[in-house]
């Protein structure tokens, strides 16, 4: 566990170090922002965050050849107290990956995604955070900080999740570009995910698709972006013995203002839920990303913030991203 969180120390700071160094050099010349469309951060809900959920993507293509090499530390908090069930854990994850503008038409993207439950000290945090901007504690204050754990009346009993892998996975995407205007572009794609967890409570071994629909259009410093969705998984149990359904939907709207090399964006996203129970994780789950993001010369660092909306029981209570972009 010491080792994981050296990882995650190393992997927030070195885009940090970077800026420092080379920042004076990064001036030189103009680039197109655009090119980096939205935010760089997977779906952060407990059962769409250990599968296969489809990203918000640009649907402008990469001029042909153009590659981006990116990186991410994400750090999230779960909070969720109910009848049938009682989750009050952490999820940290790592990820990393190249996406390849291999002509005109085609893109290829490729990332790796590691994530393990870990106190990553979010308590009093979250909780400063949704006294500040008058955000409902959901019964977060009134529980002793700092645990790592879920039980729930279907059996699940883990007292103490930390150092657990929770998702150790590879996804592969494949995009054409249907539309390319001035103004507006339209793509689709699929993925091809595999994850293998091969000990503890979130043992896996998994094949999982997915097709998307990707559409953006901008004028000047407006950007908007849109994607709608579907995966598809076998009828696997989950961790607490209760069958996935075989496909969910998700569907994501985004918008960004730029003002120099300053990115403002704001992103909210819809999940189907993903199991077949009459409890939350069988409805739809509503997050919403604010993110700003800085340009250097050929790379971009970004922060985001997640907050979970309308229903507090089946989606993570808040989450920070610190990611590194760079285009070659």
């Amino acid at each position: 566990m010491k080792y994981a969180k050296k990882i995650l120390f190393v992997t927030i700071r070195a885009p940090l170090i970077y800026t420092v160094i080379f920042l004076p050099s990064t001036f030189a010349e103009n680039i197109n922002y655009s090119h980096y469309g939205p935010l760089r951060v997977h779906a952060q809900s407990p059962t769409q965050a250990g599968s296969l959920t489809p990203l918000l993507r640009s649907g402008f293509a990469l001029p042909e050849g153009k590659k981006e090499i990116y990186g991410s530390a994400t750090v999230a908090s779960v909070w969720a107290e109910t009848d049938d069930y009682y989750a009050d854990y952490y999820h940290n994850s790592l990820n990393g990956g190249i996406k390849w503008q291999l002509t005109e038409k085609w893109m290829f993207d490729t990332n790796y995604k590691w994530s393990f439950s870990g106190d990553n000290h979010l308590d009093s945090v979250t909780i400063w955070f949704h006294d500040a901007f008058g955000v409902g504690q959901n019964g977060r204050d009134n529980t002793i900080k700092d645990k790592n754990q879920i039980f729930s009346k279907n059996g699940i009993n883990q007292p103490d999740l930390s150092g657990d892998t929770l998702t150790n996975a590879l996804n592969f995407y494949l995009e054409y570009q249907l539309l390319s205007e001035d103004n507006y572009g339209l793509s689709i794609g699929g993925s091809l995910y595999y994850n293998h967890v091969n000990s503890g409570p979130f043992v896996d071994n998994r094949f999982e698709q997915a097709l998307q629909l990707n559409y953006s259009y901008t004028s000047g410093m407006h950007h908007f972006y849109s994607t709608t969705g579907i995966s598809f998984r076998r009828n696997d149990e989950s961790l607490s013995g209760i069958d996935y359904k075989d496909h969910a939907v998700m569907l994501s709207l985004g918008y960004e203002y730029l003002m120099g090399r300053h990115g403002w964006l704001i992103e909210l996203h819809h999940y189907e839920g993903l199991l077949k129970t009459d409890n939350d994780f069988s409805k739809p789950s509503h997050e919403v990303f604010l993110g700003y993001r800085y340009y250097l010369n050929n790379s971009a660092i970004e922060f985001t913030i997640v907050e979970n909306l309308l229903n507090m029981d089946n989606s993570t209570d808040i989450a920070f991203s610190l990611g590194y972009r760079v285009m070659i």
